[in-house]
């Protein structure tokens, strides 16, 4: 009896199956535990601003009035916006492409130097810069002053070692010393000479520091008489350190201006051109006989060249786009020579045994291998690219900052920048939205695919 009633007090046994179940709702709650702190920040960071940004699209800018779609016809009914579309459809194209053959090309290379690691390491670090601090390293490297901007310096540099550049450049003729300026800067003697004559050309505006070295008065050099079958005289710097001295005539401390080239003209037609000395002295022989003008063509007093406008309207774009390839290459290039690292080395052993050639390998065996690597890639770059703002808003100036703005830019600037109406902001945000979230879900799939 007592058994019995043992027995029938007893719980039921717990099969293995209810275990089982219990375990996983025990895991279940668990790894819930754990994912919610996880999801609370999605939800909060993510989730909510979307929406948020979403259901703001459909007000003006006060926020107050429901407007529907009106933010959405204006956004492309306004040329900034489709200025900022325009521009972000260019860097789409072009810097993900870039950036993939660059990484592809570099990737293979370094497998044949000697040095991979470091050469990796050098591309790399880049990435570890902010991209602030890109936008103000190339801003100053992009600067049109040859003296800030390091490539300007560069592209002045070479053009000056080619075509030359001009002496004096401030240099000017006083008013009713005998000297007329032309209309293409050219100065020319108002009374004319002739062969046995002497010709002095005083010029001011040019500070002594800035006289090219070795120069030497030009006062022995205007004494000399001219023999009768030339036409001598001489270019000086009309002007007296301490002050002093007459205007219009050489005085002893007064340099000559050397390296200056003068010509002689008859009748409109130059007929003989010639350099000035280290004390500004020239002459012209066996002229015949005659008057002639002795002018200082404009390429004496040219500005110097200044290099290329960077980040003028034109090349803005461009300007960015080259940062922006500055700081991605060693991203590029370590992923998809990761890629390259995994590739089997039987196939290509077995073309170069068959006598392919490197390019026919890299063309037929390695490219073709390597386009999940390189896809993935692309999709990624595409999706930073879209979303680019720090290089855009940094590197550009004010004036130019339409002419290369993008769609984030955009977005902050009719938000925060001065247009102050967060309703088309709002919608220049989901647009951008919609145009990153292909991109991410092929990326998603691809993921999902090689994972399989």
């Amino acid at each position: 009896m007592t058994a019995t009633l043992l027995k029938e007090a007893s719980p039921p046994p717990v099969s293995m199956a209810d275990r089982r179940r219990r375990a996983r709702r025990r895991g279940r709650i668990v790894a819930l535990a754990f994912v919610f702190p996880a999801l609370l920040l999605l939800g909060a960071l993510v989730v909510y601003p979307v929406l948020f940004s979403v259901g703001r699209s459909f007000f003006d800018a006060s926020g107050t009035r429901f407007v529907g779609g009106d933010n959405y016809t204006e956004m492309f009914r306004d040329p900034a916006t489709l200025k900022a579309v325009r521009n972000t459809a260019i860097w789409v194209v072009v810097a993900p492409t870039l950036l993939t053959g660059l990484g592809l090309v570099l990737a293979v290379l370094v497998e044949k130097v000697r040095w991979a690691t470091a050469f990796k390491l050098l591309l790399f670090m880049p990435m570890a810069v902010s991209f602030l601090a890109a936008g103000i390293i190339f801003r100053l490297a992009y600067d049109e002053d040859p003296d800030k901007g390091v490539l300007n310096a560069a592209v002045v540099s070479v053009h000056d070692a080619f075509t030359g550049t001009s002496s004096y450049p401030t240099a000017r003729a006083r008013d009713g010393q005998g000297l007329t300026k032309g209309a293409d800067g050219s100065y020319r003697t108002t009374a004319t000479a002739s062969p046995g004559h002497t010709v002095d050309l005083g010029l001011v505006g040019v500070l002594p520091k800035d006289l090219p070295q070795g120069v030497r008065p030009a006062y022995p050099a205007a004494e000399r008489k001219a023999a009768a079958d030339e036409l001598r005289g001489v270019v000086y710097l009309d002007f007296t350190r301490g002050g002093g001295g007459e205007q219009g005539k050489v005085d002893r401390q007064e340099s000559g201006l050397p390296e200056m080239k003068v010509e002689a003209v008859r009748d409109g037609e130059t007929v003989a051109s010639t350099t000035t000395a280290a004390d500004g002295s020239f002459r012209f022989q066996d002229l015949g006989s005659g008057s002639y003008s002795v002018r200082l063509p404009a390429s004496n007093f040219a500005p110097p060249y200044q290099g290329v406008s960077w980040l003028g309207p034109a090349l803005v774009t461009p300007a960015i786009i080259g940062a922006y390839l500055w700081i991605w290459t060693g991203f590029a290039m370590v992923l998809i020579g990761a890629g390259l690292a995994a590739l089997p080395r039987d196939a290509l052993e077995a073309a170069r045994m068959d006598g392919a050639n490197e390019w026919q390998i890299f063309r037929r065996i390695t490219v073709p291998l390597l386009a999940p690597v390189l896809t993935v890639v692309f999709v990624t770059l595409v999706i930073n690219v879209m979303k680019v703002f720090d290089l855009v808003y940094i590197i550009a100036p004010g004036p130019v900052q339409e002419d290369a703005t993008v769609l984030a830019t955009q977005m902050w600037l009719v938000s925060f920048g001065g247009g102050n109406n967060q309703g088309l902001g709002s919608a220049l945000g989901v647009l951008l939205l919609l145009l990153v979230i292909p991109a991410m879900v092929f990326n998603v799939r691809r993921f999902r695919g090689s994972q399989r």
